[in-house]
C-alpha cells in the first residue's frame, strides 16, 4: 500500500471520529479489500465446515467498529491492528458459542504446529490458541500483540513495528520467540489431554 493511501486512510479515520459520516462512506471501500483478505486468511485456518463465513466475519467486524468510532486513530496500521484484535474476538466468541452448544464437552482438539501455525495453511483450535495467547499476554503483552497483528490481522513486520513503536527487528525477534512459546504451550496442552 502506498504511503499516500495510508495517509488518506488516516485522515478519513480521523474525520469519521469527528462525526463526518461521508468520511466513513469513502473509507469503507478503501479498507474493505484489505479486511476481506485478512478475514479470508483467518477463515482459511478454520476447520472444514466452519459455520461462520468470511462476509459474516467482516459484517460483524463493521458492527463492532461502529461502536469504536471515538478511538483516536493514530494511522492506518493502528486501525488494522485493532481490526485484527476484533477479528480474533469474533472468531473466539463464535468458537466458544459452538463449544457451549455441544453436549458432553468440547469439540475435538486439532493440533497446532506453531511454525506453520502462522502460515495460511495451518489449521488450529482457536480456543486453544486464544487461551495460549492470553497466557502469553500475561507474561509478555507485546509478543502476544505481535502474534495477534501478524496472525489474525495479516499486518506486515513494518506495520506491526509502527503500531508497537519498536523496530522491525524487535518485531521479528518477538515473532520468533512467541511462535516457539506457543508451540511449547500447545504441545503441553496436547500431552495433558492424552
Amino acid at each position: 500500500m502506498t504511503e499516500a493511501l495510508g495517509h488518506d486512510i488516516t485522515e478519513l479515520l480521523q474525520a469519521w471520529r469527528q462525526g463526518d459520516e461521508q468520511a466513513l462512506e469513502k473509507l469503507t471501500p478503501q479498507v474493505y479489500r484489505e479486511l476481506h483478505r485478512a478475514a479470508q486468511r483467518c477463515m482459511a485456518r478454520e476447520r472444514e465446515g466452519h459455520t461462520l463465513q468470511t462476509t459474516e466475519l467482516i459484517n460483524e467486524l463493521y458492527l463492532r467498529l461502529s461502536d469504536l468510532k471515538l478511538i483516536d486513530w493514530q494511522n492506518r496500521a493502528h486501525f488494522f491492528a485493532l481490526c485484527a484484535r476484533q477479528m480474533r474476538r469474533i472468531l473466539i466468541d463464535h468458537a466458544k458459542a459452538r463449544l457451549s452448544n455441544k453436549r458432553g464437552g468440547g469439540a475435538p482438539r486439532v493440533s497446532l504446529d506453531v511454525v506453520p501455525a502462522v502460515a495460511p495453511e495451518a489449521s488450529a483450535d482457536l480456543v486453544a490458541v486464544d487461551d495460549a495467547l492470553s497466557r502469553l499476554a500475561q507474561l509478555d503483552d507485546r509478543k502476544s500483540r505481535v502474534v495477534e497483528m501478524r496472525f489474525f490481522g495479516g499486518l506486515s513486520v513494518e506495520e506491526s513495528a509502527e503500531v508497537l513503536k519498536v523496530s522491525p527487528e524487535t518485531v521479528m525477534r518477538d515473532w520468533r520467540l512467541a511462535k516457539a512459546w506457543l508451540l511449547r504451550e500447545l504441545n503441553r496442552e496436547k500431552l495433558d489431554e492424552s
